[in-house]
């Protein structure tokens, strides 16, 4: 019996401008899949590593990393079914992109353990199906950038035959990103629930050259471009409710010299840009203690926008330890 473990990070997604079109990860902090070969093709079994931040749920039906494997396995006929070991380092409903973590870890450990490994995009579609299992649909924009790094546009339904597209956008090398995470829970069905479902064409219009700004002053090394570009008008004025301390966060964040702030995927956790390590140290700072003094504990990790994603960390033979 063989086995493969493989890590996948956390991702900040929408990033302000994007939503559900754009996301990037976040180097340390993320999920961990041990799978290896056993039963019958179809069945999969999950167990949570000891050590997990949360619990997830064990039934293969609605568990993402189980989920996912299961389409693989269906995908391209394998004659055995999976055990799979999740180890939990995202907390689920903290706007982390938990859910696609452990779909992408799962799928890479397994990818491992063909004879032909496919190519990192090919393996997209089973994380999708595993990501499906908890937000009910088929987004991208978490899954995309844990898997192949980098800030990542994704564009579901084009390229060939209609798959989708998922192009790298340069990220200017001084560019540092915060995230803090306060402990609270969000569940993505529900933020996703309160959303409007129409906006007007002005809102639109408005939301529109704010993605263009962004991109090109991506493309351009512009930061001042960047900094009047990354703002939410449409998603966060809905969501920010939902995350006690949210205006205050913000105001302290963009006090501090952050380039823009707005919530990470359904938040609660709140991402920023900043200008260099000590000002991503300094905003993060700012945003911690708004939320620790209204008694909220609080993470926070500060890094550049990583090119790569999952990787492989592990293979053997035998029982997986």
């Amino acid at each position: 019996m063989k086995w493969a473990k493989a890590f996948a990070p956390a991702t900040v997604s929408n990033v302000a401008v994007g939503f559900d079109l754009m996301g990037y990860p976040v180097p340390g902090v993320g999920d961990t899949a041990t799978v290896w070969a056993q039963g019958a093709a179809g069945e999969v079994t999950v167990e949570l590593e000891a050590g997990s931040r949360c619990e997830v749920p064990l039934d293969p039906a609605r568990n993402t990393a189980a989920v996912a494997l299961r389409s693989m396995g269906a995908a391209l006929g394998v004659k055995h079914g999976y055990g799979v070991r999740i180890k939990k380092g995202i907390p689920l409903g903290s706007g982390m992109g938990g859910s696609a973590a452990s779909a992408v870890a799962a799928v890479v450990a397994a990818n491992a353990l063909l004879k032909k490994p496919l190519k990192p995009q090919l393996l997209i579609p089973f994380a999708l199906d595993g990501e499906a299992a908890a937000s009910g649909g088929r987004h991208p924009d978490n899954v995309v950038p844990s898997l192949l790094g980098g800030l990542r546009l994704c564009l579901q339904g084009v390229g060939d035959e209609g798959g989708g597209t998922w192009p790298s956008v340069k990220v200017p090398p001084r560019i540092r990103s915060v995230l803090v995470h306060p402990d609270l829970v969000v569940e993505t069905k529900a933020a996703r629930s309160i959303l409007k479902p129409q906006v007007f064409l002005t809102e639109h219009v408005r939301q529109s050259a704010l993605l263009a700004g962004f991109l090109t002053g991506c493309a351009t090394g512009d930061l001042s471009l960047i900094s009047h570009s990354l703002v939410d008008l449409i998603i966060e004025p809905q969501r920010q409710a939902l995350i006690p301390g949210f205006d205050l966060a913000k105001a302290a964040a963009l006090k501090a010299g952050a380039l823009g702030c707005s919530i990470s995927g359904s938040g609660p956790s709140l991402f920023a840009w900043a200008v260099g390590d000590a000002a991503a140290k300094k905003v993060a700072r700012a945003m911690v203690a708004v939320f620790e003094s209204a008694g909220l504990e609080c993470e926070s990790w500060c890094a550049p926008v990583p090119p790569a994603g999952a990787r492989v960390v592990g293979r053997g033979k035998g029982v997986p330890k």
